[in-house]
Protein backbone atom coordinates (compact mmCIF):
# COMPACT_ATOMS: atom_id res chain seq x y z
CA UNK A 1 0.00 0.00 0.00
CA UNK A 2 1.28 3.43 -0.90
CA UNK A 3 1.99 5.84 1.91
CA UNK A 4 0.06 9.07 2.32
CA UNK A 5 3.09 11.09 1.32
CA UNK A 6 3.68 9.07 -1.85
CA UNK A 7 0.02 9.49 -2.77
CA UNK A 8 0.39 13.25 -2.51
CA UNK A 9 3.41 13.17 -4.78
CA UNK A 10 1.48 11.38 -7.55
CA UNK A 11 -1.18 14.09 -7.72
CA UNK A 12 -0.47 16.84 -10.20
CA UNK A 13 -2.41 20.02 -11.04
CA UNK A 14 -4.74 19.39 -13.99
CA UNK A 15 -3.75 20.72 -17.41
CA UNK A 16 -6.45 22.38 -19.46
CA UNK A 17 -5.80 19.91 -22.30
CA UNK A 18 -6.60 17.04 -19.93
CA UNK A 19 -10.13 18.23 -19.25
CA UNK A 20 -13.28 17.48 -21.17
CA UNK A 21 -15.60 20.47 -21.52
CA UNK A 22 -19.34 19.70 -21.34
CA UNK A 23 -21.48 20.83 -24.27
CA UNK A 24 -24.21 22.26 -22.00
CA UNK A 25 -23.90 24.63 -19.04
CA UNK A 26 -23.50 23.04 -15.63
CA UNK A 27 -26.38 23.17 -13.16
CA UNK A 28 -25.23 21.71 -9.87
CA UNK A 29 -27.62 20.53 -7.15
CA UNK A 30 -25.77 20.38 -3.83
CA UNK A 31 -27.23 18.30 -1.00
CA UNK A 32 -25.79 18.74 2.48
CA UNK A 33 -26.75 18.28 6.11
CA UNK A 34 -24.97 21.51 7.09
CA UNK A 35 -24.91 24.78 5.20
CA UNK A 36 -26.04 27.84 7.12
CA UNK A 37 -27.47 26.61 10.43
CA UNK A 38 -24.08 25.85 11.96
CA UNK A 39 -20.75 27.64 11.50
CA UNK A 40 -18.52 24.59 11.18
CA UNK A 41 -15.83 23.63 8.69
CA UNK A 42 -18.22 21.76 6.39
CA UNK A 43 -20.63 24.69 6.10
CA UNK A 44 -17.89 27.26 5.53
CA UNK A 45 -16.16 25.11 2.90
CA UNK A 46 -19.36 24.44 0.96
CA UNK A 47 -20.36 28.12 1.07
CA UNK A 48 -16.98 29.03 -0.37
CA UNK A 49 -17.41 26.43 -3.13
CA UNK A 50 -20.87 27.72 -4.07
CA UNK A 51 -19.67 31.32 -4.10
CA UNK A 52 -16.75 30.38 -6.38
CA UNK A 53 -18.93 28.35 -8.77
CA UNK A 54 -21.43 31.17 -9.17
CA UNK A 55 -18.60 33.60 -9.88
CA UNK A 56 -17.60 31.23 -12.70
CA UNK A 57 -21.12 31.30 -14.14
CA UNK A 58 -22.20 27.89 -12.82
CA UNK A 59 -25.83 27.65 -11.67
CA UNK A 60 -26.14 26.10 -8.19
CA UNK A 61 -29.04 25.14 -5.93
CA UNK A 62 -28.31 24.11 -2.35
CA UNK A 63 -30.71 21.71 -0.62
CA UNK A 64 -30.10 21.76 3.12
CA UNK A 65 -31.73 22.20 6.53
CA UNK A 66 -31.89 25.64 8.06
CA UNK A 67 -33.08 27.43 11.22
CA UNK A 68 -34.41 30.82 12.18
CA UNK A 69 -31.66 33.43 12.36
CA UNK A 70 -28.87 31.14 11.06
CA UNK A 71 -25.31 32.11 12.01
CA UNK A 72 -24.09 32.08 8.39
CA UNK A 73 -25.16 34.53 5.69
CA UNK A 74 -25.09 31.79 3.09
CA UNK A 75 -23.90 31.93 -0.49
CA UNK A 76 -26.20 31.06 -3.38
CA UNK A 77 -29.82 29.94 -3.44
CA UNK A 78 -30.85 27.69 -0.55
CA UNK A 79 -33.87 25.39 -0.79
CA UNK A 80 -34.75 24.45 2.81
CA UNK A 81 -35.41 20.77 3.52
CA UNK A 82 -37.27 19.51 6.59
CA UNK A 83 -35.13 18.45 9.51
CA UNK A 84 -35.14 17.84 13.25
CA UNK A 85 -32.49 18.57 15.85
CA UNK A 86 -30.52 15.61 17.15
CA UNK A 87 -31.40 14.59 20.73
CA UNK A 88 -28.99 16.26 23.11
CA UNK A 89 -27.25 18.09 20.27
CA UNK A 90 -29.60 20.80 19.04
CA UNK A 91 -26.77 22.37 17.00
CA UNK A 92 -26.89 19.40 14.62
CA UNK A 93 -29.84 18.74 12.30
CA UNK A 94 -31.09 15.42 10.95
CA UNK A 95 -32.60 15.82 7.49
CA UNK A 96 -35.90 14.09 6.67
CA UNK A 97 -35.32 13.65 2.97
CA UNK A 98 -36.84 15.09 -0.20
CA UNK A 99 -40.49 16.09 0.25
CA UNK A 100 -42.87 16.68 -2.70
CA UNK A 101 -42.35 20.45 -2.52
CA UNK A 102 -38.57 20.05 -2.48
CA UNK A 103 -38.87 17.61 -5.39
CA UNK A 104 -40.74 20.28 -7.37
CA UNK A 105 -37.92 22.77 -6.74
CA UNK A 106 -35.40 20.16 -7.85
CA UNK A 107 -37.27 19.29 -11.04
CA UNK A 108 -37.69 22.97 -11.93
CA UNK A 109 -33.95 23.51 -11.58
CA UNK A 110 -33.24 20.43 -13.76
CA UNK A 111 -29.66 19.79 -12.58
CA UNK A 112 -27.01 18.35 -14.85
CA UNK A 113 -25.01 17.12 -11.84
CA UNK A 114 -25.81 16.06 -8.27
CA UNK A 115 -23.21 16.71 -5.56
CA UNK A 116 -23.97 14.96 -2.26
CA UNK A 117 -21.97 16.21 0.71
CA UNK A 118 -23.67 14.18 3.45
CA UNK A 119 -24.68 10.49 3.14
CA UNK A 120 -27.82 11.00 5.28
CA UNK A 121 -31.50 10.51 4.39
CA UNK A 122 -31.44 13.60 2.18
CA UNK A 123 -28.37 12.24 0.42
CA UNK A 124 -29.99 8.84 -0.07
CA UNK A 125 -33.09 10.40 -1.58
CA UNK A 126 -30.95 12.56 -3.87
CA UNK A 127 -29.02 9.49 -4.99
CA UNK A 128 -32.27 7.73 -5.85
CA UNK A 129 -33.70 10.69 -7.80
CA UNK A 130 -30.44 11.13 -9.71
CA UNK A 131 -30.44 7.48 -10.76
CA UNK A 132 -34.10 7.66 -11.80
CA UNK A 133 -33.35 10.65 -14.04
CA UNK A 134 -30.00 9.38 -15.34
CA UNK A 135 -28.13 12.35 -13.84
CA UNK A 136 -24.49 11.85 -12.78
CA UNK A 137 -23.72 11.93 -9.06
CA UNK A 138 -20.54 12.93 -7.21
CA UNK A 139 -19.93 13.09 -3.48
CA UNK A 140 -17.56 14.74 -1.04
CA UNK A 141 -16.34 13.18 2.20
CA UNK A 142 -16.28 15.81 4.93
CA UNK A 143 -16.75 13.96 8.22
CA UNK A 144 -14.63 11.09 9.50
CA UNK A 145 -17.74 9.36 10.80
CA UNK A 146 -16.14 6.31 12.38
CA UNK A 147 -13.80 8.43 14.52
CA UNK A 148 -16.82 10.02 16.22
CA UNK A 149 -18.27 6.72 17.43
CA UNK A 150 -15.97 6.42 20.45
CA UNK A 151 -17.21 9.75 21.82
CA UNK A 152 -20.77 8.41 21.88
CA UNK A 153 -19.87 4.86 22.99
CA UNK A 154 -21.06 3.44 19.67
CA UNK A 155 -17.93 1.55 18.63
CA UNK A 156 -19.95 -1.63 18.00
CA UNK A 157 -21.59 0.05 15.02
CA UNK A 158 -18.34 0.77 13.16
CA UNK A 159 -18.57 -2.27 10.87
CA UNK A 160 -22.19 -1.49 9.94
CA UNK A 161 -21.28 2.15 9.32
CA UNK A 162 -18.50 1.29 6.89
CA UNK A 163 -20.78 -1.19 5.12
CA UNK A 164 -23.35 1.56 4.59
CA UNK A 165 -20.73 4.04 3.38
CA UNK A 166 -19.33 1.52 0.88
CA UNK A 167 -22.78 0.94 -0.61
CA UNK A 168 -23.44 4.67 -0.76
CA UNK A 169 -20.20 5.85 -2.35
CA UNK A 170 -19.93 3.04 -4.88
CA UNK A 171 -22.97 4.63 -6.56
CA UNK A 172 -21.12 7.94 -7.06
CA UNK A 173 -18.86 8.56 -10.05
CA UNK A 174 -16.33 10.57 -8.04
CA UNK A 175 -15.70 10.94 -4.31
CA UNK A 176 -13.77 14.03 -3.19
CA UNK A 177 -11.53 13.54 -0.17
CA UNK A 178 -9.65 16.30 1.67
CA UNK A 179 -6.32 14.51 2.04
CA UNK A 180 -4.38 11.51 0.79
CA UNK A 181 -4.36 10.18 4.36
CA UNK A 182 -8.16 10.16 4.34
CA UNK A 183 -8.13 8.45 0.96
CA UNK A 184 -5.99 5.68 2.43
CA UNK A 185 -8.51 5.08 5.21
CA UNK A 186 -11.39 4.90 2.73
CA UNK A 187 -9.43 2.43 0.62
CA UNK A 188 -8.74 0.27 3.65
CA UNK A 189 -12.49 -0.02 4.09
CA UNK A 190 -13.24 -0.88 0.47
CA UNK A 191 -14.10 2.57 -0.90
CA UNK A 192 -11.68 2.70 -3.81
CA UNK A 193 -13.31 3.95 -7.01
CA UNK A 194 -13.36 7.52 -8.25
CA UNK A 195 -11.41 9.06 -5.38
CA UNK A 196 -10.24 12.60 -6.11
CA UNK A 197 -8.26 14.95 -3.92
CA UNK A 198 -10.10 18.08 -2.78
CA UNK A 199 -7.90 19.84 -0.24
CA UNK A 200 -8.91 23.00 1.58
CA UNK A 201 -7.48 26.46 1.11
CA UNK A 202 -6.78 29.46 3.27
CA UNK A 203 -7.07 33.20 2.75
CA UNK A 204 -3.43 34.16 3.26
CA UNK A 205 -4.28 37.86 3.06
CA UNK A 206 -6.57 37.56 6.07
CA UNK A 207 -4.69 34.92 8.06
CA UNK A 208 -1.22 36.38 8.42
CA UNK A 209 1.38 37.12 11.11
CA UNK A 210 0.82 40.79 10.30
CA UNK A 211 -2.50 40.59 12.16
CA UNK A 212 -0.70 40.21 15.50
CA UNK A 213 -1.86 42.88 17.95
CA UNK A 214 -0.51 43.63 21.41
CA UNK A 215 -3.51 45.88 21.94
CA UNK A 216 -5.89 43.00 21.25
CA UNK A 217 -3.95 40.78 23.66
CA UNK A 218 -4.14 43.41 26.38
CA UNK A 219 -7.90 43.67 25.88
CA UNK A 220 -8.06 39.95 26.67
CA UNK A 221 -5.98 40.44 29.81
CA UNK A 222 -2.86 38.89 28.27
CA UNK A 223 0.52 40.39 29.14
CA UNK A 224 2.89 41.30 26.32
CA UNK A 225 5.51 38.70 27.28
CA UNK A 226 3.15 35.78 27.93
CA UNK A 227 3.33 32.77 25.55
CA UNK A 228 -0.23 32.10 24.46
CA UNK A 229 -1.22 28.48 23.77
CA UNK A 230 -4.44 28.69 21.78
CA UNK A 231 -7.19 26.31 20.71
CA UNK A 232 -9.64 27.27 17.94
CA UNK A 233 -12.69 25.19 17.09
CA UNK A 234 -16.29 24.47 17.92
CA UNK A 235 -16.38 23.46 21.56
CA UNK A 236 -17.47 19.84 21.39
CA UNK A 237 -15.62 17.04 23.17
CA UNK A 238 -14.78 15.15 19.97
CA UNK A 239 -12.42 18.01 19.04
CA UNK A 240 -9.90 16.85 21.64
CA UNK A 241 -11.01 19.20 24.42
CA UNK A 242 -10.21 16.65 27.14
CA UNK A 243 -6.60 16.47 26.02
CA UNK A 244 -6.30 20.24 25.67
CA UNK A 245 -7.68 20.78 29.17
CA UNK A 246 -5.38 18.15 30.68
CA UNK A 247 -2.32 19.63 28.97
CA UNK A 248 -3.06 23.14 30.21
CA UNK A 249 -3.72 22.00 33.76
CA UNK A 250 -0.49 19.99 33.87
CA UNK A 251 1.53 22.91 32.50
CA UNK A 252 0.05 25.05 35.27
CA UNK A 253 0.92 22.42 37.89
CA UNK A 254 4.49 22.26 36.58
CA UNK A 255 4.84 26.04 36.72
CA UNK A 256 5.50 26.39 32.97
CA UNK A 257 4.91 30.09 32.17
CA UNK A 258 2.19 30.45 29.55
CA UNK A 259 -1.36 31.69 28.97
CA UNK A 260 -4.09 29.54 27.46
CA UNK A 261 -6.80 30.83 25.13
CA UNK A 262 -9.85 29.08 23.69
CA UNK A 263 -11.56 30.59 20.64
CA UNK A 264 -14.98 29.20 19.79
CA UNK A 265 -18.31 28.27 21.27
CA UNK A 266 -20.42 25.15 21.65
CA UNK A 267 -22.16 22.83 24.09
CA UNK A 268 -18.95 21.93 25.96
CA UNK A 269 -18.01 25.52 26.79
CA UNK A 270 -19.48 25.76 30.30
CA UNK A 271 -17.81 22.57 31.51
CA UNK A 272 -14.52 23.51 29.87
CA UNK A 273 -14.56 26.92 31.57
CA UNK A 274 -15.00 25.18 34.93
CA UNK A 275 -11.99 22.96 34.22
CA UNK A 276 -9.82 25.85 33.01
CA UNK A 277 -10.54 28.87 35.24
CA UNK A 278 -7.32 30.66 34.21
CA UNK A 279 -7.99 30.38 30.47
CA UNK A 280 -9.17 33.23 28.23
CA UNK A 281 -12.43 32.30 26.47
CA UNK A 282 -13.18 34.67 23.59
CA UNK A 283 -16.36 33.00 22.34
CA UNK A 284 -17.09 32.62 18.64
CA UNK A 285 -14.99 34.88 16.41
CA UNK A 286 -14.94 35.32 12.66
CA UNK A 287 -13.37 37.43 9.94
CA UNK A 288 -10.64 39.85 10.89
CA UNK A 289 -11.18 39.34 14.62
CA UNK A 290 -10.56 35.60 14.26
CA UNK A 291 -7.43 36.29 12.21
CA UNK A 292 -6.26 38.67 14.94
CA UNK A 293 -6.79 36.00 17.61
CA UNK A 294 -4.68 33.48 15.70
CA UNK A 295 -1.83 35.88 14.98
CA UNK A 296 -1.84 37.19 18.57
CA UNK A 297 -1.17 33.66 19.83
CA UNK A 298 2.22 31.95 19.99
CA UNK A 299 1.49 28.20 19.86
CA UNK A 300 -1.50 26.36 18.39
CA UNK A 301 -2.51 23.19 20.28
CA UNK A 302 -5.12 21.07 18.49
CA UNK A 303 -5.37 17.45 19.73
CA UNK A 304 -8.45 16.50 17.65
CA UNK A 305 -8.26 13.21 15.75
CA UNK A 306 -11.73 13.45 14.16
CA UNK A 307 -10.90 15.91 11.36
CA UNK A 308 -10.83 15.01 7.68
CA UNK A 309 -8.86 18.19 6.99
CA UNK A 310 -7.46 20.57 9.58
CA UNK A 311 -8.99 23.87 8.46
CA UNK A 312 -8.07 25.54 11.75
CA UNK A 313 -4.59 24.04 11.61
CA UNK A 314 -4.03 25.58 8.18
CA UNK A 315 -5.35 28.96 9.37
CA UNK A 316 -2.98 28.82 12.35
CA UNK A 317 -0.03 27.98 10.09
CA UNK A 318 -0.87 30.86 7.75
CA UNK A 319 -0.93 33.09 10.84
CA UNK A 320 2.64 32.05 11.64
CA UNK A 321 1.95 29.66 14.51
CA UNK A 322 3.89 26.46 15.18
CA UNK A 323 1.25 23.75 15.53
CA UNK A 324 0.99 20.81 17.92
CA UNK A 325 -1.51 18.34 16.51
CA UNK A 326 -2.61 14.73 16.68
CA UNK A 327 -0.78 12.49 14.25
CA UNK A 328 -4.08 11.68 12.57
CA UNK A 329 -5.88 12.23 9.29
CA UNK A 330 -6.82 15.88 9.75
CA UNK A 331 -3.32 17.24 10.36
CA UNK A 332 -0.88 14.62 9.14
CA UNK A 333 -0.79 15.97 5.58
CA UNK A 334 -0.41 19.57 6.74
CA UNK A 335 2.09 19.51 9.60
CA UNK A 336 5.69 18.60 8.84
CA UNK A 337 6.81 17.08 12.11
CA UNK A 338 9.83 18.86 13.63
CA UNK A 339 9.67 21.48 10.87
CA UNK A 340 6.37 23.40 10.89
CA UNK A 341 5.22 21.90 14.18
CA UNK A 342 4.99 18.72 16.22
CA UNK A 343 2.78 15.65 15.80
CA UNK A 344 1.74 13.55 18.79
CA UNK A 345 -0.04 10.18 19.06
CA UNK A 346 -3.80 10.73 19.42
CA UNK A 347 -5.01 10.85 23.04
CA UNK A 348 -1.43 10.69 24.37
CA UNK A 349 -1.61 13.48 26.93
CA UNK A 350 1.98 12.94 28.07
CA UNK A 351 3.25 13.48 24.52
CA UNK A 352 1.15 16.62 24.09
CA UNK A 353 2.40 18.01 27.40
CA UNK A 354 6.01 17.38 26.43
CA UNK A 355 5.56 18.94 22.98
CA UNK A 356 3.77 22.02 24.32
CA UNK A 357 6.30 22.51 27.11
CA UNK A 358 9.10 22.25 24.57
CA UNK A 359 7.69 24.99 22.34
CA UNK A 360 6.74 27.28 25.19
CA UNK A 361 10.25 27.17 26.65
CA UNK A 362 12.30 27.21 23.42
CA UNK A 363 11.99 30.62 21.78
CA UNK A 364 14.39 29.81 18.93
CA UNK A 365 12.53 26.60 18.02
CA UNK A 366 9.19 28.40 18.20
CA UNK A 367 10.35 31.17 15.87
CA UNK A 368 11.90 28.74 13.40
CA UNK A 369 8.72 26.66 13.20
CA UNK A 370 6.62 29.81 12.93
CA UNK A 371 8.45 30.84 9.76
CA UNK A 372 8.27 27.33 8.28
CA UNK A 373 4.53 27.00 9.02
CA UNK A 374 3.74 30.35 7.40
CA UNK A 375 5.76 29.44 4.31
CA UNK A 376 4.05 26.07 3.90
CA UNK A 377 0.58 27.59 4.16
CA UNK A 378 1.21 29.76 1.10
CA UNK A 379 0.78 26.69 -1.12
CA UNK A 380 -2.92 26.41 -0.25
CA UNK A 381 -4.76 29.07 -2.26
CA UNK A 382 -8.54 28.81 -2.61
CA UNK A 383 -8.73 29.77 -6.29
CA UNK A 384 -6.50 26.88 -7.37
CA UNK A 385 -8.28 24.36 -5.16
CA UNK A 386 -11.82 25.38 -6.10
CA UNK A 387 -10.85 25.65 -9.75
CA UNK A 388 -9.85 22.00 -9.62
CA UNK A 389 -13.31 21.11 -8.28
CA UNK A 390 -14.95 22.88 -11.20
CA UNK A 391 -12.81 20.84 -13.57
CA UNK A 392 -13.75 17.62 -11.80
CA UNK A 393 -17.38 18.52 -12.50
CA UNK A 394 -16.51 19.09 -16.17
CA UNK A 395 -14.90 15.67 -16.35
CA UNK A 396 -18.00 13.91 -15.02
CA UNK A 397 -20.57 15.90 -16.97
CA UNK A 398 -18.68 15.58 -20.24
CA UNK A 399 -18.99 11.81 -20.09
CA UNK A 400 -22.78 12.16 -20.02
CA UNK A 401 -23.47 14.98 -22.48
CA UNK A 402 -20.79 14.41 -25.12
CA UNK A 403 -18.81 11.53 -26.55
CA UNK A 404 -15.18 12.14 -25.63
CA UNK A 405 -12.44 11.77 -28.20
CA UNK A 406 -10.22 10.10 -25.65
CA UNK A 407 -10.58 8.44 -22.27
CA UNK A 408 -10.92 10.89 -19.37
CA UNK A 409 -7.79 11.68 -17.46
CA UNK A 410 -7.04 10.16 -14.09
CA UNK A 411 -4.35 12.73 -13.38
CA UNK A 412 -6.02 13.81 -10.16
CA UNK A 413 -7.19 10.39 -9.08
CA UNK A 414 -5.94 9.28 -5.69
CA UNK A 415 -4.49 5.98 -6.81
Amino acid sequence: MASASSLSETIRPPRSSDRLRPSVPKRVALFTGAYNHIADGVSLTLNRLVDYLEQQGVAVRVFAPTVENPPIDHAGTLVPVPSVSLPGRSDYRLTLGITPSVREELEAFDPTLYHIATPDLLGRHALSVAHDTGTPVVASYHTHFSSYLKYYHLDLFESALWSYLRRFYEQCEQVYVPSSAMAEILKEHGITDGLRLWERGVNTDRFSPERRSLEWRREQGINDNEIVVSFVSRLVWEKGLDVYADVIRRLEQQGIPHRSMVVGDGPARDELEERLPNTVFTGFLEGDELAQAYASSDVFLFPSDTETFGNVTLEAMASGLPTICANAVGSRDLVNDESTGLLCPPDDTDAFVQATRRLVLDTELRERMSTAAHTRAQAYTWDAILGRMNEYYDEVQARHVAVPAAAPTTRDAVS
